[in-house]
């Protein structure tokens, strides 16, 4: 029970990650200090008043073991530094948190890279993130995001895409979907990857806990991709992050007109390295690359006109290709479905088709 009470002290507000490392070395173990009186919590003096009523207003209306039951039942998980599941790289960073909730599993050895960006994104930049992601999840690499719109939702839809797993950390509980309109692919990674959170259940979104939940993507990350990023985009806080815990940072180029790529043109500035597809990732990552791709000689001819009226920046919807091409919106689906099985296409949201970007962006 001893996660379970140090999962409870952290749901008391004002008791953090620091406060909750003062109060198990000073009691002992958190089972401890949650049942202590009083007047040793005071003489502790690690709580100012406010806190310490909280605590004491907390343990009267909380008990662990049906905590513990509620979050079994709801397949959630928690773990310390000390377990062998805790994302080793995760533990050598400056600041690593001391518990860990999850839904899912990180696969043991797992090598995970973080792919992350803007939520105000571009079909390029989504169509990027998309394809580098799926490449990589095909070599055995776990992508790590944020599970926000636009590049990171991107990110873990290519992973998923190649049938692979990944990780979304959040800024809020696990058993909240945040954002609302990513709860169906955020079950769909507890499903098949993992989705972690050092808050515990039940704790809401707030702003100032999503530039630390970026600390935990960059440190169990060997690197980190930033696909596109504005001046002041959070995805340069992860860069950052991972810049100052040794990791490797990559960005991808973009237009020079592009407000969404003037901080990723800026890390590139700074030293960044810069990538133009997901073949030189990988190579930078150790991974031998044939640098080939999807052969579109097996193709038919139609299936041809369909890929060459696609473009690799802009989603094509599907009544664009019908006016084009003069053929039936059935006959077009059937043949965008073989494109999207083969990795010719992918489908960019409810917008459209973007063409799979290759040999480079």
């Amino acid at each position: 029970m001893e996660r379970i009470h140090r999962a409870m002290l952290l749901t008391v507000p004002g008791i953090g990650s620091v406060k909750l490392r003062q109060m198990v070395d000073y009691f002992g173990d958190a089972q401890t200090a949650w049942g202590s009186k009083n007047q040793e919590l005071t003489e502790s003096g690690i709580l100012n008043s406010k806190e310490l009523a909280g605590l004491l207003n907390m343990r009267e209306r909380t008990d662990a073991a049906e905590i513990s039951k509620k979050w079994t039942l709801s397949g959630i998980r928690c773990c310390s530094m000390e377990d062998p599941e805790y994302p080793p790289l995760l533990r050598q960073i400056f600041d690593p948190p001391p518990l860990l909730f999850f839904r899912g599993r990180v696969q043991p050895g797992a090598l995970c890279f973080a792919v992350v960006g803007s939520r105000q994104s571009t079909p390029y930049g989504r169509n990027v993130a998309h394809s580098f992601s799926e490449k990589l999840s095909r070599c055995g690499v776990t992508i790590v995001s944020g599970a926000a719109t636009g590049i990171d939702t991107s990110a873990h839809e290519g992973a998923l895409a190649a049938g692979a797993a990944t990780v979304a950390v959040l800024g809020c509980g696990v058993d909240i979907a945040y954002p609302r309109a990513n709860a169906q692919l955020l079950a769909h990674i507890a499903a098949n990857g993992c989705v972690i959170s050092e808050y515990p259940p039940g704790t809401p979104p707030k702003p100032g806990q999503f530039p630390a939940r970026n600390r935990i993507v960059a440190g169990m990350s060997v690197g980190v991709l930033v696909v596109e990023a504005a001046e002041k985009s959070g995805a340069l806080i992860t860069a950052d992050l991972a810049l100052s815990e040794n990791r490797d940072v990559y960005a991808v180029p973009g237009s020079v007109f592009s407000e969404h790529s003037r901080g990723t043109h800026r890390l590139i500035q700074q030293g960044a390295r810069l990538v133009g597809s997901a073949e030189e990732l990988l190579e930078a990552l150790g991974f031998a690359v044939s640098g080939s791709s999807p052969s579109t000689d097996d193709l038919t001819p139609k299936e041809k006109r369909v890929l060459q009226e696609m473009s690799y920046s802009e989603p094509t919807a599907l009544d664009t290709l019908v006016t084009k091409l003069t053929m039936e919106a059935s006959e077009i689906t059937v043949i965008l479905l073989r494109l999207e099985m083969e990795g010719h296409v992918w489908k960019n949201s409810c917008v459209g088709y973007s063409r799979v970007a290759k040999e480079s962006v």
